[in-house]
């Protein structure tokens, strides 16, 4: 059941504090919805859990009208996708994918996810929240960004040590690199040249060049690098050291870490405000959501009262983050870090990568 330390999985859900170092964890409680598997004519692998009413759908499809932003949250425990309707703070679909999904990422009208245990890609199409279906990607999936074209997503497969790129619309592989160990955390430059890839037991970020399919360097940073994030207007990677509790910054035109920012115990999830002037990182194992000036780092206030928070993101003026533990998207205001609304979502939900769809 993926218990060990050296895995994605990590030990079972058993107290808020055991230290993953930036693994996912086993689920506690499985899913009961039922898996049915039927082979499409594109070829695809689709799979339904027979569980959805029709009025379930109507909702949804009113709810996919009426607002133009939603959340797609991979539950690790329940072996599904929450999409939640930010604007109406609720659930309108729930989409059942493969086991212990993970990874998250919007690519044009397409939401991808990847499942660790089934090893495997899993493909939503957000107007209908219908799964269009699934590809067999590596040993352990993980990490997984988008080209900003959405031509190509690019997968950190954690036990293989390779980073694997599939076409969009046909599911297709387009490439592979071999990477050091346990890849986890993605990010693709704005013009689709480069990738950069969290080697987690390496403590280093590998710099991919996606034309020549190959490592042209890699960035010493700190303990256990796990997720990843650019921000190029700055000329800067970000790189959450989760068993060093602190970011490392690297300047992308020389390659390498100028800057050491400490955090809260075990930084997972890292996002800008819209803005840019803001930067939120959630602390596992400290409940809290550090508020760091984007510029200079410098703490501007920590949140408190989550549940081990893991993925965040934000929208508009409203932050995003998900409570493993607690099974609940926090929605708060991002200037005043004031909490307006917690959603109820899946078992462990994660919510690794973008995880926001606009839907027209």
């Amino acid at each position: 059941m993926w218990r060990s330390e050296s895995s994605p999985q990590g030990p079972a859900k058993q107290s808020r504090h055991t230290r993953e170092g930036g693994c996912p964890r086993t689920p506690g409680r499985t899913a009961w919805l039922v898996d049915a598997r039927l082979r499409g004519r594109d070829g695809l692998f689709f799979k339904g859990r027979v569980f959805v009413a029709a009025m379930a759908l109507l909702l949804y499809a009113h709810a996919a009208q009426a607002a133009s932003a939603l959340a797609f949250i991979t539950n690790q425990g329940s072996h599904d996708v929450s999409v939640v309707d930010i604007a109406q703070r609720r659930v309108v679909a729930t989409v059942p994918v493969g086991r212990s999904p993970a990874g998250v990422a919007v690519a044009g009208d397409r939401v991808f996810i990847t499942n660790p245990d089934s090893r495997e890609l899993a493909v939503i199409e957000p107007g209908s929240a219908r799964l269009l279906g699934t590809r067999p990607a590596g040993e352990q999936p993980l990490g997984i960004a988008a080209a900003p074209d959405g031509r190509h997503v690019w997968v950190a497969d954690w036990q293989g040590q390779r980073l694997i790129g599939f076409d969009t619309r046909s599911l297709e592989r387009v490439g592979e690199i071999a990477l050091g160990r346990t890849p986890s955390g993605v990010a693709v430059s704005a013009d689709g040249q480069a990738a950069y890839v969290a080697e987690r037991d390496d403590d280093v970020v590998a710099v991919v060049d996606l034309p020549a399919r190959r490592v042209k360097a890699r960035v010493a940073v700190g303990k256990h690098p796990f997720a990843l994030l650019l921000d190029e207007p700055r000329g800067r990677l970000l790189a959450l050291n989760v068993q060093g509790d602190d970011m490392s910054v690297v300047d992308l035109a020389a390659l390498r870490e100028i800057k050491r920012v400490p955090l809260g115990r075990a930084p997972y999830g890292a996002a800008l405000s819209a803005d840019g002037t803001r930067l939120f990182v959630t602390n596992q194992h400290e409940d809290t959501v550090s508020v760091l000036d984007a510029q200079s780092y410098e703490l501007r206030r920590r949140l408190e009262g989550f549940g081990h928070p893991e993925g965040v993101a934000v929208q508009g003026e409203e932050l995003l983050v998900v409570n493993w533990m607690d099974d609940e998207l926090s929605v708060l205001d991002v200037a005043s870090g004031k909490e307006r609304a917690r959603i109820r979502i899946g078992t462990n939900p994660r919510g690794f990568g973008a995880f926001v769809a606009t839907v027209p």
